[in-house]
């Protein structure tokens, strides 16, 4: 099953926007619902908010959009769970078609 979703990370800046927007497919391929999705660049010492607009069941995939107006392609990514489990990884999103959370 296919489910339309869209996430924004929005932070204040003063220049103007310059990079593109990421936009990728997440695939939920794990026996969990995902209740939330954080990303943040990588080193980053914070967490910006929860991007997920809908929870997301096992078997659901959906396009994510990360438009927080940097130029950055490598993005630490944190998975919450509705059992309230978290998973983080890193990844480079500007060369991903799709990204798969998996048990």
């Amino acid at each position: 099953m296919r489910i339309a979703f869209a996430a924004a990370l929005f932070t204040l800046a003063a220049a103007p926007v310059m990079a593109e927007d990421l936009i990728f497919t997440l695939v939920n391929d794990s026996t969990h619902t995902l209740t939330e999705m954080y990303v943040s660049p990588v080193g980053e010492d914070q967490w910006g908010e929860n991007i997920l607009l809908t929870t997301v069941e096992p078997g659901v995939s959906g396009d994510v959009t990360i438009a927080d107006g940097l130029d950055v392609c490598d993005y630490d990514l944190r998975f919450v769970s509705v059992e309230g489990g978290e998973v983080e990884q890193s990844q480079n999103l500007c060369d991903l078609g799709t990204f798969t959370v998996t048990d």
